[in-house]
């Protein structure tokens, strides 16, 4: 079975991608196949995130192990598309460069037969261009108190203060020459 993704740039304007791949594809060949049809090198690292279907992110599934016993975490060519997606889980969120943060949203928009003759992955369609710079992200926090003057307020002198004027870092256990 053919896959049938929508991919839509996280902006202000209508950019996306209509994207053909293979049901027993794995995240990492979607992952090529969105970065090349944006235009991207792929020289960055990125994450597919399973979420809700309002697109509440959840769980991270990464390109590259990152986890403390290698080997224990899955990565993006562990999975299948079809261990992910299906008719009843439609949505992923995907991010490229964790610096710039291109932010997408991935649909399954329909699940259909392989047309014989057709190399997969493939763009099907193509709408909109690609912004110079990645949307700005607007990370809020909940706080207990509504602004940093608040916290501030709480705070001792010492609090603000690591190191007193004098002080040196052998006391630290930093030796000058530690690289």
């Amino acid at each position: 079975m053919v896959y049938k993704f929508r991919v839509i740039l996280d902006a202000e304007e209508d950019i996306f991608r209509d994207i053909a791949i293979l049901e027993d594809d794995s995240l990492e060949d979607l992952h090529n196949a969105i970065f090349n049809s944006f235009g991207f090198d792929g020289m960055e690292v990125a994450s597919f995130y399973t979420c809700d279907d309002t697109w509440n992110q959840e769980d991270e599934i990464s390109l590259f192990d990152t986890g403390d016993i290698i080997g224990e975490q899955k990565i993006m060519s562990d999975y299948t598309l079809s261990e992910i997606l299906d008719q009843e889980n439609t949505k992923i969120i995907y991010v490229y460069d964790f610096i710039n943060m291109w932010t997408f949203l991935v649909e399954l928009a329909s699940i259909e037969e392989q047309t014989t003759g057709n190399t997969y992955p493939e763009t099907l369609f193509s709408h909109g261009e690609m912004p110079d710079e990645a949307m700005e992200k607007n990370f809020e926090a909940d706080m207990e108190h509504e602004s940093y003057n608040e916290f501030e307020d709480d705070l001792d002198e010492d609090d603000l203060d690591m190191f007193e004027s004098g002080d040196n870092f052998e006391d630290f256990g930093f030796e000058e020459n530690w690289n």
